[in-house]
């Protein structure tokens, strides 16, 4: 993907729990003010239209809890997935030792974009499509997938179109596949110190090119013409990026705020 670079001002951090948008200092934390750390995930943050997959299950079969279990403030939550008591951050736990996808060697506890019917999500590249999350990493071994747009129906492939990725030296990174045959660019986006609240825009713009802000910094990526059959869906949480036979080193992080917006 061909890369073109803008940079923009940021003044303050948005984040947008149960429908309300919330504003305040770029490098604060906005659940620990607005968040109710008593309350399962689905009491903070609109969970109608995600699914979450997580790290137990049967080998090849991650288990997966529909987003009628995750909302409310009574709903769905455990050691992989909850309300960090502290601040009320969603919290996504995903240890080095795990199980996988069948298409992944790395453990995960992730959201799958869905639609409000209970369908998966699964939209074209024409229009506007935008997942905005405020987050830190609590802890991780060498890197973790935060967020990704992720190829649908339309062919064969089972890769994502862009993940990106927080490094255990703080550095953020965007992969952009090549193709859905597989490959993938890194490109260096931005540097956040472990444990540090920070904020993401991942956009698809004119159904071609691919708008990635950090902390305010916004970079266009172009979209080769092979993914224009595919349509796409959002994942976001802690895709864990290493493995070994370890069930306390990991991926752990904290989200303040996240939403979708399609138009």
């Amino acid at each position: 993907m061909r890369v073109r670079t803008l940079l923009t001002a940021l003044a303050t951090v948005t984040t947008v729990i149960g429908g309300l948008a919330l504003a305040g200092p770029a490098g604060a934390s906005p659940a620990a003010v607005f968040a109710d750390p008593s309350k399962a995930p689905g009491g903070n943050f609109d969970l109608s239209v995600w699914q979450l997959q997580e790290p137990v299950g049967s080998p090849g079969k991650p288990t997966t809890i529909p987003s009628s279990r995750l909302q409310g403030a009574n709903g769905f939550q455990d050691d992989y997935f909850y309300t960090d008591k502290r601040d009320g951050a969603m919290t996504f736990w995903a240890p080095e030792k795990g199980v996988t996808t069948p298409n992944s060697h790395y453990a995960r506890s992730e959201l799958r974009e869905m639609n409000r019917d209970s369908g998966a999500a699964d939209w074209s590249l024409s229009g506007s499509h935008k997942l905005q999350a405020t987050l830190r990493v609590v802890s991780v071994t060498k890197n973790v997938c935060v967020g990704q747009i992720h190829l649908g129906s339309g062919g064969p492939s089972t890769k994502p179109l862009v993940e990106l990725y927080y490094r255990a030296n703080g550095d953020i990174v965007l992969g952009t596949e090549n193709s859905p045959d597989g490959g993938q660019t890194l490109h260096n986006v931005g540097h956040v110190s472990i444990g540090k609240t920070w904020n993401y825009t991942i956009a698809v713009s004119g159904g071609d090119t691919i708008d990635l802000t950090v902390n305010g910094s916004t970079t266009h990526y172009d979209i080769p013409s092979s993914f224009f059959p595919y349509k796409q869906y959002f994942k976001a949480g802690s895709y864990n990026q290493s493995s070994s036979d370890s069930t306390t080193n990991g991926a752990r992080v904290g989200f303040y705020g996240l939403t979708v917006s399609h138009g």
